[in-house]
């Protein structure tokens, strides 16, 4: 079904021709149905996934899209330095060292929590990025901390630039308002995207291209550690912002903001019974792989919808697979 009042996706990839970018993404990423794991868990929608997490560049995921617009401002700018901030297995602190080796730029990150004893995962790929790692105590001590090293680094003669959490700006979710229109070369408007949502910035981006689009998708982020009040304020902040930043192009309007936290269980980074099913259903019936914090909690919600929630009559169902394999491995 298409609304009214949109605009093809040639358009819309026209009217941000004017943002800046990096060569960080290989577009399009893979569309692949998923039919052993629909008969799996008895869906009747036609399942599909869209692989970002088959995105080449630093083990792939959403983040590399937001940092291609975000990374391509910061060059713009004339910035030497990245900092941003993250847990220790931050998926997007481990994409924006990625970043900014690509770009010929330091890397400073914060990382709440304590140094590990032995690097895994997205720990490991930082220290052999050449990221430098501060720890603070807390997610409230990252924001000062980045503030901090920002200000130190242009008192030694550096030109940095700080990068919120997720990259989940407007201009970061822009990448995903593109990612929409790649999608719609690839197949036809799904009843439903299923992702995961943290930052909102993914959510953000992903809502609006389908509004921007005239798509009756809905779109339902599932959380993994924030309240839904709370984080869908954060996703229509950031689709305001967006608005601001592609005059011209629908993104307001349309469907209310979903977001379901009823899968994150007793935190963040922490599996649920449904997760763990979820998986390695996955794994099992297509070698489709699902990290613990964001992917396999996501694939548990869409489970639940399709066996007896609100996807049941959906006739397709797109899983936006945002990545975070290193997590595996943590």
């Amino acid at each position: 079904m298409i609304l009214c009042r949109s605009v093809r996706p040639p358009a819309l990839r026209g009217a941000a021709a004017v943002l800046p970018r990096a060569p960080l993404l290989t577009a399009p990423t893979p569309v692949e149905e998923l039919p052993r794991l629909r008969d799996a868990i008895g869906a009747s929608a036609r399942l599909h996934v869209k692989r970002d997490d088959a995105i080449p560049f630093g083990f792939g995921g959403n983040k590399v899209r937001k940092l291609a617009l975000v990374g391509g401002r910061a060059a713009a700018d004339g910035a030497d330095t990245l900092i941003t901030c993250g847990g220790v297995q931050s998926n997007h602190a481990r994409a924006t060292a990625s970043a900014a080796t690509r770009l010929g730029m330091r890397c400073l990150l914060v990382a709440n929590g304590s140094p590990p004893d032995r690097l895994t995962g997205n720990a490991l790929l930082d220290r052999l990025l050449g990221a430098q790692v501060h720890f603070v105590d807390s997610r409230d001590d990252r924001a000062p901390a980045m503030e901090r090293l920002a200000a130190e680094a242009r008192a030694s003669g550096h030109r940095p630039f700080v990068i919120p959490l997720g990259a989940s700006t407007p201009l970061g979710a822009a990448a995903f308002v593109l990612a929409v229109a790649e999608l719609a070369e690839q197949m036809d408007p799904p009843d439903a995207i299923v992702h995961a949502s943290s930052s909102g910035g993914t959510q953000a981006g992903l809502v609006a291209g389908c509004r921007a689009l005239g798509w009756a998708t809905r779109v339902v982020g599932i959380s993994a550690d924030e309240e839904a009040a709370t984080l869908r304020g954060v996703v229509e902040e950031i689709i305001e912002g967006i608005a601001d930043l592609l005059p011209g192009v629908p993104v307001g309007g349309g469907a209310a903001v979903e977001v379901d936290d009823r899968f994150v269980g007793e935190g963040y980074g922490i599996p649920t019974l449904a997760s763990r099913e979820a998986q390695s259903l996955a794994a099992r019936t297509e070698a489709l792989f699902l990290d613990p914090t964001y992917t396999a909690k996501a694939m548990a919600g869409l489970i639940a919808l399709c066996r007896g929630g609100s996807l049941a009559r959906a006739r397709s169902v797109l899983f936006w697979h945002t990545g975070g394999l290193p997590g595996i491995f943590a």
